[in-house]
């Protein structure tokens, strides 16, 4: 079989087995949901082999919304990593079978600390599931692998259900973008969320632009002094009246070999995507890359339409130098 139509086919399976999960959904998801939105102190996520990376991600999910979580190892537990549980701290134990012989001799001792046990388990008559207060169902009929042996789809469910978990933490306890960037001010989540697109635009006056019925010479002159991608057609009061893109240029020298007949108002987008200086960087990449065409530059304005800078995706993904705070 073509290794296209592979994919195809578990992608196919895993998206089935996740709708599946979400029409087996019980009242017992909500129950987990509400334990995990009040609990104060830490959520523990507990699993062995490929069950117990499913259970790191989660946890580090949990965690990046506000809601302290660590991983145990079911067999490390039994050599002094219970030393993260403290006295009332849920634990979700993750497992396609049910059956793993580590996590069932580890349920006793974890009862201890008066915790709340939860499975996110594909069998919920198994005997993790039943010695533990909820049962959440990850079934699936089989693995999507062509050997249907891998924890593909088994795994994905499960995952799929914990962020679902996470997602209803955030409607509960009204988690907010901005208490998200408590938590991530770094990388490009951060970049997206804390930075505006003033921080990062290049600035009108110091970006190309030229007036409407500049020639191509003219357009060309500016997009070499200042490379920036684009240039864009201001009016009297620098109000913005188009742009004209590096692809602009190349498209009408494809077309023809005369340029002297063409102004700036003749090839240029005169409804192009912008946005206003205030915006996120996240706001901004989302106008960028959204439909069809991505667009690699951003005229940037006022509520009147005048011309204040050019925000360059480029510089949106911190590859440029022009960001200040």
């Amino acid at each position: 079989m073509e290794p296209n139509n592979v994919g195809k086919q578990v992608l196919q399976k895993e998206a089935a087995a996740i709708l599946e999960t979400a029409e087996r959904l019980t009242d017992a998801f909500g129950s987990v949901a509400n334990l995990l939105a009040k609990h104060s102190g830490k959520i523990i996520t507990c699993g062995v082999g490929k069950s117990g990376f499913i259970a790191r991600k989660v946890a580090a999910t949990f965690t990046s919304i506000g809601k302290p979580s660590v991983f145990l190892h079911a067999t490390e537990a039994l050599h002094g990593d219970l030393g993260v549980c403290s006295q009332g701290d849920p634990i979700i134990f993750f497992s396609r079978s049910g059956s793993t012989g580590e996590l069932l001799a580890v349920v006793p001792i974890l009862r201890q600390f008066n915790a709340k046990l939860i499975a996110i388990v594909g069998n919920t008559s198994s005997a993790l599931a039943k010695r533990c207060d909820y049962a959440l169902e990850s079934f699936v009929d089989e693995e999507a692998d062509p050997l249907a042996i891998l924890p593909t789809t088994s795994a994905i469910t499960a995952l799929a259900l914990g962020d679902a978990l996470a997602s209803a933490i955030i409607c509960l306890t009204k988690f907010r973008k901005e208490d998200f960037l408590r938590f991530h001010p770094g990388g490009q989540l951060g970049r997206n969320l804390l930075l505006k697109v003033s921080n990062v635009m290049h600035h009108f006056p110091n970006l190309p632009h030229v007036p409407p019925d500049a020639s191509v010479r003219i357009v060309l002159l500016a997009m070499t002094e200042n490379p920036l991608g684009a240039c864009c057609i201001v009016g009297e009061e620098n109000n913005l009246l188009g742009i004209i893109t590096d692809g602009d240029i190349r498209r009408l020298i494809q077309r023809t070999e005369n340029l002297q007949g063409f102004s700036a108002q003749d090839i240029a987008c005169h409804i192009p995507r912008k946005i206003l200086p205030s915006a996120t960087l996240g706001d901004a990449i989302a106008i960028m890359e959204m439909g069809p065409s991505q667009v690699g530059v951003l005229p940037v304005v006022d509520e009147c339409n005048h011309l204040l800078g050019l925000l360059r995706l480029h510089d949106a993904y911190g590859h440029g130098t022009n960001a200040h705070v």
